[in-house]
């Protein structure tokens, strides 16, 4: 299933990150994966939540600049080279894999990887194909 990350551009200054946490809280949101990459000046939050639309809708009314991504989310055997093999799949199947990140979800021997993929369909195809199981939210 196709999940809804948020990608939020925020400056690179103490306590942002903070205020963007913080701010998500307070509205009962919670944070079921997340990602930081930065620059010198700039970073880009990406996240999975539960509420994505209220998410989006609570960081621009507080001046955050945030847009929604389709990203998949896949269930990974917590083993030694599971995770090289799905990329493989990935290679061998020619979708390009933009980047992935750790979801905080996880289980006894499963991982959560989030994906974010050239295109969506094809890589749940693919997954499914093989498969592995999804996650059609968090």
């Amino acid at each position: 299933m196709i999940i809804k990350q948020i990608s939020i551009f925020m400056e690179n200054t103490t306590g942002r990150l903070a205020d963007v946490t913080d701010l998500l809280a307070k509205a009962g949101i919670n944070l079921r994966a997340l990602s930081i990459a930065d620059t010198t000046d700039f970073g880009i939050l990406r996240m999975v939540a539960d509420q994505p639309d209220a998410a989006v809708q609570v960081l621009k009314a507080s001046g955050f600049t945030a847009r929604e991504t389709e990203v998949i989310g896949v269930e990974v055997p917590d083993h030694p080279g599971e995770l090289a093999r799905i990329m493989a799949l990935f290679r061998d199947e020619g979708v390009n894999i933009e980047y992935l990140y750790a979801s905080l979800e996880h289980s006894a021997d499963k991982a959560v990887i989030v994906l974010k993929v050239d295109d969506v369909n094809a890589g749940l195809a693919m997954l499914e194909k093989h498969g592995f199981s999804t996650i059609p939210s968090f």
